[in-house]
């Protein structure tokens, strides 16, 4: 094969491949009803409102979301005087995260951190596009036992904590890469809309959303 030949047929791949790639994410994209979303940010909203800490947690690539999602909240929320959000992302501390892993294991590294830092209330923002981690499952599991709520952002069939969790928004597909760019936009949409709500005219009401929520599927 001459090399404008290999050139050519490198291009057509690459091209099929960010061609198809771009495809897939833009139809899971029009999935999504932003209605279904608005139990998570109402869940949000309460947890602020009631001078609770949301806890997000995740591993690998959702472990930079979480990361991500506590920066939005914290930061990205505000606008001018408005409140902000108590937010500790417990992927953050590598120093804890890998004295717990060394001494009790991995599975333990969020559920130990959540039961010295949780009170009843707090929200654990549990991000995993298997949804099954056993650190996550374990996280959500101390959740419980804490009266701690749990929003799961899960990908696939919901894995292990979607029916664990109080809220669940999960992003139907099997590819990891979708799932987790849908995660961050997900995230990004609770923020903007978290910041318009609390950059509103003030009245004092607080919504409250109930304890044990149905699962939200990004389908309509």
């Amino acid at each position: 094969m001459t090399r404008n030949g290999w050139n050519g047929d490198r291009r057509r791949s690459l091209d099929a491949s960010l061609g198809g790639y771009w495809d897939d994410l833009a139809a899971l994209a029009r999935t999504v009803d932003p209605d279904r979303l608005r139990a998570a940010a109402e869940l949000l909203l309460e947890t602020q409102a009631r001078g609770r800490v949301v806890f997000p947690i995740g591993n690998g690539g959702s472990s930079a979301t979480a990361s991500h999602f506590a920066c939005d909240l914290a930061k990205g929320t505000r606008d001018g005087a408005a409140p902000t959000f108590k937010v500790v992302p417990l992927s953050d501390n590598v120093p804890l995260i890998t004295a717990w892993a060394n001494d009790v294991g991995y599975e333990r590294v969020f559920a130990e951190q959540l039961r010295s830092l949780a009170r009843p209330g707090d929200l654990l923002v549990a991000i995993s596009a298997s949804g099954s981690s056993p650190n996550i499952v374990a996280a959500v599991e101390a959740a419980r036992s804490l009266r701690v709520r749990t929003l799961a952002l899960t990908g696939h069939d919901g894995g292990a904590i979607a029916p664990m969790a109080d809220l669940t928004v999960r992003v139907p597909s099997d590819r990891i890469e979708i799932v987790e760019d849908a995660h961050l936009a997900i995230a990004h949409s609770l923020c903007v809309a978290a910041r318009a709500w609390l950059s509103r005219p003030r009245d004092g009401v607080v919504q409250t959303v109930p304890i044990r929520g149905e699962p939200v599927d990004l389908t309509a």
